[in-house]
């Protein structure tokens, strides 16, 4: 056997590093056996799943905090087009978090997946990818609640965005950040905010189309309790699709 760690493309050819169906003298009398090895199968990537992610420094809001990260897995498709994979949802799906904690909502997303040719159901332009985060009333529920109805939000600062409000930070999840805020602030030009990205860009697409396919959104602090219950109004399929999850902040002081 090759040192995987060591050969790379320089070996190409080298039938001395390894070689097509090679023999062993293991009797150690000139009768050799042969091995089934096939050099176009080894060493191979069938399939290039390497990503690449940034780590940032942590600002002097969030030293000494712990940091959760709620974000998205799976892929397009029902659940037999994604398998071995999953189909979407947020993971994780259920976190408990303390109100001296913070949780980073973001989510990554393509617009050139490709499946194979094996299937591509999913709403919105095919092989695209598109997530946003809803409060809902329950967790039982299909349909999300009007801004104005929202509760979670106002309990809710954004360290990464200190001039978004918590109505603010909601719009920018509901629309994967096409909108950053209700109007203009440092963190969010107005081609951004509702009122002035109508006139600069248009709306939001009802699928989310023109809405970017991956969102840093907003590493979020607590100032008091809630539950937050919440869907993806894109993927959460009533039929047989759900991307819902719940998010529990609790004064762990008073607990203890």
């Amino acid at each position: 056997d090759y040192d995987p760690w060591t050969t790379d493309s320089s070996s190409n050819n080298d039938d001395s590093v390894i070689s097509n169906n090679p023999t062993v003298d293991v009797l150690g009398n000139g009768e050799e056996l042969d091995i089934a090895l096939n050099t176009a199968q080894t060493g191979r990537t069938f399939q290039d799943r390497t990503h690449v992610f940034v780590i940032l420094p942590r600002l002097s809001t969030m030293e000494d905090k712990t940091i959760y990260n709620l974000n998205v897995r799976g892929k397009r498709g029902n659940i037999v087009q994604t398998f071995p994979a999953t189909e979407y949802d947020f993971i994780p799906d259920r976190l408990k978090v303390g109100t001296d904690d913070l949780v980073h909502i973001q989510w990554t997303g393509s617009n050139s997946h490709d499946n194979n040719n094996e299937g591509d159901a999913g709403e919105g332009t095919g092989g695209s990818d598109r997530h946003n985060l809803l409060q809902m009333d329950d967790l039982d529920k299909s349909y999300p609640l009007t801004l104005e109805n929202t509760d979670f939000w106002s309990n809710v600062e954004s360290l990464t965005d200190p001039d978004a409000s918590g109505i603010d930070i909601a719009i920018g999840l509901a629309t994967s950040g096409y909108y950053c805020a209700q109007s203009e602030t440092d963190g969010c030009p107005s081609e951004y905010t509702i009122s002035g990205s109508r006139r600069a860009r248009g709306s939001v697409d009802g699928t989310l189309d023109n809405a970017p396919a991956s969102y840093f959104g907003h590493v979020l602090k607590f100032n008091g309790p809630g539950t937050l219950y919440y869907m993806c109004s894109r993927n959460n399929n009533f039929s047989n699709r759900s991307q819902k999850g719940t998010l529990w902040v609790s004064n762990r002081a008073e607990e203890e």
